[in-house]
C-alpha cells in the first residue's frame, strides 16, 4: 500500500505541476497582472479534484480490464463461506426524521422478509432510530412499526425509539442506540430511510466482518434505485457509470483507509463505541458544534484506532433513492458543504493516519473548488474585456482546456470503454448505441448542472460567514412538480449569473467560446431544467426514451419486485424497448 501511495501521490503532483505550469505560460502574453495571478491561483484551487478524478478512472480501468478478480484486487479480504451459518449479531439501523412511513415500511418490511426466507433471520435485530419532530409523522411510524411486529412475530425482532431531541444529528442518533443496545450486537448496519439492500449483500457483508476480524467499517457500493423521475434518471446513469472505475481506481491506493459514506455498510461496534465518538467543535456559528458531516470522521477515528476501512466495489444489492428534483439534490449538497468545511478544525487532530488526514482535507477542497472556479470564469472575462492585447495563448489554452475536459469525464469514459468491451454489461445498459447516446446527452447535462451548483456553493458558503446555516431536516423523496415561484425564488441567482455569461458570450469570437457555452446556458435556463425535470410527465417519457437505463432495469433483479417500484412496474418489456434505439447487440432478448 505504501508503494501504490507514493505511486498516486506522485502521479498526482506531477500532473498539478504540470497544468498549473500550462496554464502560467497560457496567462503570459503581456506579462502578469494581480488579475493573473488570481486566475492563476484560482485554477490550481479546482486543480486537485480533477486530478485525483483522472487518475482514479485510469487505475480502475487498468484493474477492471487486466485483473482476473477486481474486487478481490483492491479489497483483499477473506469473503468467508456462503454455506456456513452465521455467528455473529447484527443490528439493522433505520435511522429516519420526518420520513414517509409508508414508503419506509415497503422497504423495511421487503429486507426483513427475505431475511426471514434465508434462514439468518434470527442474527438480526431491526431498529427503527426515530428523530421525527412532527406528532403526526411519529403516529405513523408507530404504526408502522406495530404492523411489523404483528406481521413477524416470533420471526423477527423489531423495536422502535423515537427521541425527544435529535441531539447530534443522525450521528447522535446512532450514538444514542450505541448507549442503549450496541453491547448485544456484534455489528451494526447502517441504514437511511431511503436506503434498500438485498439477504445477498447483507449476508455478504456480515461474513466479511466475520472473518476479518480486524476490519472496522466495511462500505458497500450504493447505487440508484430504478426510478420514474427524470432529474434522477439522468443523474444516475452519469453517477453509476462513473462510480465504478473511480471507487476501483480510489479502493487501489486508498486500501484499509477506505471510505465511509454514513449508510448502507456494517460497523463493528466495539471499536466503533470506544474510537469513534465524535468531538463537539467549540465555539459559535455554524461551523462549531456538533459535526454534520459525521461519516468521514468516524471513518478516520476507526482507522486511529487501528482497524481497517474498506469499500466493497460491487454493483449489486445495495440501493439507495437519488433527490428527485434539482432544488433538493442542491439542499443535500449544500449539508455536505457545511458539514465538510468543519474539517478544518479537526486536520490537527492527533493520531490520524497520513491518508484519513489528506482525505479531509480534499473533503473541504471538495466545496471550496466551486467559488474558486467561479472566480476563474470571472476573472478570465473580465481579464478579456479589460485588455487591449491578446490576453492569452491561444494554442497552449486549447490543449489546458481539452486536457481538463478529458480528465473531468474520466470516470465516465472509463467505465464507458469498460462496458463496452464486455457483451454483459453491453446488455445490461441497453446495447452500445443506447449507451454512447446516453452518455453524451448526460455529459452535456452535467455540464450544464456544474456551474448551476457552483453558484448554490459560492453564495451559501458566503452565508456562512454572516452565520447562515442549513442543517438536517426531511428529504423529499418522491416524483412532485416543482411550483414556478418557489424555483425562481431558489434559482434567480444562477439566472443572473447565466444572463451575464451570456452577455459576455455574445461579444465574442464563436470560433473561441463554444466549448464554454453550457456555463451560461446551463444558469440561464436552471429553472426550466427545475421545474421541467420534476415533473411526472418527463419522467414517464424518460423511461419511455429507454435512454439512461441501468441494469436493474434491463434485468430487474428478484429482490426489487416486492418494492413495486414505478420505473419497473411502468416500465416496457426488454423486447419493446430495444425496438426503440438500436442496440447492436446480438441478444436483444437479453436486453
Amino acid at each position: 500500500m505504501t508503494i501504490r501511495r507514493i505511486i498516486f501521490a506522485s502521479l498526482l503532483l506531477v500532473s498539478f505541476v504540470g497544468l498549473a505550469a500550462l496554464m502560467t505560460v497560457t496567462l503570459s502574453p503581456g506579462g502578469y497582472s494581480s488579475l493573473d495571478v488570481f486566475i492563476l491561483v484560482c485554477f490550481m484551487v479546482t486543480l486537485p479534484w480533477t486530478i485525483i478524478g483522472f487518475w482514479n478512472a485510469v487505475i480502475g480501468l487498468l484493474v477492471m480490464r487486466l485483473a482476473r478478480d477486481p474486487v478481490q484486487t483492491v479489497c483483499p479480504i477473506t469473503p468467508g463461506d456462503a454455506g456456513k451459518p452465521l455467528k455473529s449479531s447484527t443490528a439493522l439501523l433505520s435511522c429516519v426524521k420526518d420520513e414517509d412511513a409508508a414508503a419506509l415500511e415497503v422497504n423495511l418490511s421487503t429486507m426483513v422478509s427475505h431475511l426471514i426466507r434465508s434462514g439468518e433471520a434470527s442474527h438480526f435485530t431491526l431498529y427503527v432510530l426515530s428523530d421525527t419532530t412532527l406528532d403526526e409523522v411519529a403516529l405513523q411510524e408507530q404504526e408502522m412499526f406495530e404492523r411489523l411486529t404483528e406481521r413477524f412475530a416470533g420471526q423477527f425482532d423489531i423495536k422502535y425509539r423515537r427521541r425527544s431531541k435529535n441531539t447530534g444529528y443522525k450521528a447522535g442518533n446512532v450514538e444514542d442506540f450505541c448507549d442503549r443496545w450496541g453491547a448485544g450486537h456484534d455489528f451494526a448496519l447502517v441504514l437511511d430511510a431511503d436506503s434498500y439492500m438485498s439477504t445477498d449483500a447483507i449476508l455478504g457483508l456480515v461474513r466479511r466482518m466475520e472473518e476479518n476480524p480486524k476490519l472496522g467499517i466495511l462500505q458497500s457500493l450504493v447505487v440508484g434505485l430504478p426510478t420514474d423521475s427524470a432529474f434522477a434518471r439522468i443523474f444516475q446513469f452519469g453517477m453509476r457509470l462513473g462510480m465504478r472505475s473511480y471507487t476501483i481506481g480510489s479502493a487501489w491506493w486508498q486500501g484499509d483507509c477506505g471510505p465511509y459514506w454514513g449508510h448502507n455498510a456494517v460497523l463493528r461496534l466495539k471499536p466503533f463505541m470506544e474510537h469513534c465518538r465524535l468531538p463537539v467543535l467549540p465555539g459559535k456559528g455554524p461551523l462549531s458544534g456538533t459535526i454534520l458531516s459525521h461519516d468521514q470522521v468516524e471513518a478516520a477515528l476507526m482507522r486511529r484506532a487501528g482497524y481497517d476501512v474498506r469499500v466493497l466495489p460491487l454493483e449489486t444489492g445495495s440501493y439507495e433513492a437519488n433527490p428527485p428534483h434539482l432544488l433538493e439534490f442542491i439542499r443535500r449538497d449544500l449539508r455536505w458543504c457545511q458539514g465538510n468545511l468543519q474539517y478544518r478544525r479537526l486536520l490537527a487532530m492527533p493520531g490520524l493516519k497520513p491518508v484519513s488526514r489528506a482525505q479531509l482535507f480534499l473533503a473541504i477542497l471538495m466545496f471550496l473548488g466551486s467559488p474558486a472556479w467561479i472566480g476563474f470564469m470571472t476573472g478570465a472575462a473580465v481579464l478579456g474585456m479589460t485588455t487591449d492585447y491578446a490576453p492569452y495563448r491561444a494554442d497552449t489554452g486549447a490543449v489546458l482546456f481539452f486536457t481538463v475536459l478529458t480528465m473531468v469525464f474520466a470516470p465516465k469514459i472509463a467505465t464507458v470503454v469498460d462496458v463496452l468491451a464486455r457483451p454483459d454489461l453491453r446488455r445490461a445498459f441497453g446495447g452500445p448505441v443506447r449507451v454512447v447516446l446516453s452518455v453524451g446527452l448526460e455529459i452535456l447535462y452535467s455540464a450544464m448542472l456544474a456551474p448551476i451548483m457552483a453558484v448554490s456553493h459560492t453564495l451559501f458558503m458566503a452565508g456562512l460567514a454572516f452565520g447562515k446555516t442549513i442543517g438536517w431536516g426531511a428529504q423529499a423523496r418522491g416524483v412532485q412538480r416543482l411550483p414556478l415561484a418557489l424555483t425562481m425564488s431558489k434559482l434567480w441567482p444562477q439566472t443572473l449569473f447565466g444572463l451575464l455569461g451570456l452577455a459576455w458570450l455574445s461579444g465574442q469570437s464563436l470560433s473561441l467560446v463554444w466549448p464554454v457555452i453550457p456555463v451560461a446556458v446551463g444558469p440561464l435556463l436552471a429553472v426550466l431544467i427545475a421545474v421541467s425535470t420534476s415533473t411526472g410527465t418527463l419522467g414517464r417519457l424518460a423511461m419511455r426514451t429507454t435512454l439512461w437505463r441501468i441494469p436493474e432495469e434491463t434485468r430487474p433483479p428478484e429482490d426489487l419486485a416486492d418494492l413495486h417500484l414505478p420505473a419497473l412496474s411502468k416500465g416496457r418489456t426488454p423486447d419493446a424497448d430495444s425496438a426503440s434505439i438500436g442496440q447492436g447487440d446480438p441478444k436483444p432478448a437479453e436486453a
